[in-house]
């Protein structure tokens, strides 16, 4: 239940429950809030455990110059460090950083896996059911592995052929295409979790974790069917912040060891994992003569240069252009 928030010692004099306090107070989404404070931490530890009080841009700039040219991180982790800092100090210490000078990572522009559409279908032939179902639908529906352990059952509208993202990356919804092939496969799992539900309030709980606010607008949505994970748990755990018998959504790593094991099996030696389905999904769109915009929104890209890599998969240009040789 790694996603769910811990709780948090509003009175506590530590430094590092102050900093998760303020962002619970400013909103951050709880992903944003463990990195923001695994950069804190490590920003900490670089500098030999001195307090950020004692701190400022002169040790934040050493610090990124370290990642920069030591660890040699993207520019986009490199930022992400910055970002966490920078909120650090203005938020926390009410202290403008200024103008920093450090030195700046060198971008690498990275081509993503992808898998023909043959390699796909013998990896996915080769996992378990449950997880076979998960995977068609990373592959399917060009879902992230996150969003896909957080689809509820009232996320799949079976009438409009479509699956609703909720709180996507970015905190954005989105909808994307609900493959023909996988409306029986993805009614007998929602009959599936139909009957677990009605088992597990049998035997004394049924409830499923629900966002703090949702809970308070409605504080019943936790025994509902609809809200009940599309993939759960084996087994029911407790919930971290309620202390409460709980079935949450598959573990990721499940996940991961299952395609792992299934790719070995197909002689696949490309390095997969299921964010590799969602790269193969938006090339298999491409090759289908789909327009970047539509892929866009399926995929649920803020910005369509991040799309657009996917032209290159191709080895097309941006225009979709061929050599003389094909």
């Amino acid at each position: 239940m790694e996603d769910i928030p811990v709780p948090v010692n509003k009175s506590s004099g530590r430094f590092m429950d102050q900093m998760r306090t303020l962002m619970r107070e400013k909103k951050l989404a709880y992903t944003t809030e463990k990195t923001y404070l695994r950069w804190i931490r490590s920003f900490i530890q670089f500098h030999r455990y001195r307090h950020p009080q004692e701190m400022g841009a002169r040790e934040v700039d050493q610090f990124l110059s370290w990642l920069a040219v030591d660890r040699r991180v993207s520019p986009a982790t490199q930022g992400i460090a910055l970002n966490a800092l920078v909120f650090m100090y203005r938020h926390h210490f009410k202290h403008d950083l200024g103008k920093l000078e450090y030195n700046r990572a060198r971008p690498r522009r990275r081509l993503p896996q992808v898998l023909t559409h043959d390699e796909a279908m013998a990896i996915i032939g080769g996992l378990p059911d449950k997880v076979r179902l998960f995977v068609q639908v990373l592959y399917g529906a060009g879902l992230r592995q996150a969003e896909c352990c957080s689809l509820r059952i009232k996320d799949i509208d079976f009438g409009m052929n479509e699956i609703v993202v909720r709180q996507g990356k970015g905190g954005k919804d989105r909808r994307t295409i609900l493959p023909a092939t996988l409306q029986k496969p993805l009614a007998d799992q929602v009959n599936f979790v139909q009957k677990n539900h009605a088992a597990d309030i049998a035997a004394g709980y049924g409830e499923v974790y629900i966002p703090e606010a949702l809970a308070r607008k409605y504080p019943n949505a936790c025994r509902e069917t609809g809200w009940q994970f599309l993939f759960p748990a084996r087994e029911p755990a407790k919930d971290p912040v309620s202390g409460k018998m709980r079935r949450h959504h598959v573990h990721p790593s499940w996940v991961r060891k299952s395609i792992k094991k299934a790719r070995l099996e197909a002689g696949i030696y490309k390095h997969v994992t299921s964010h590799t389905f969602r790269h193969s999904f938006a090339t298999r769109l491409l090759e289908r003569g789909y327009d970047l915009r539509t892929i866009q929104e399926l995929l649920g890209h803020s910005d369509i240069s991040t799309t657009e890599i996917y032209t290159h998969v191709l080895n097309k240009g941006g225009r979709g252009v061929s050599g003389p040789l094909g």
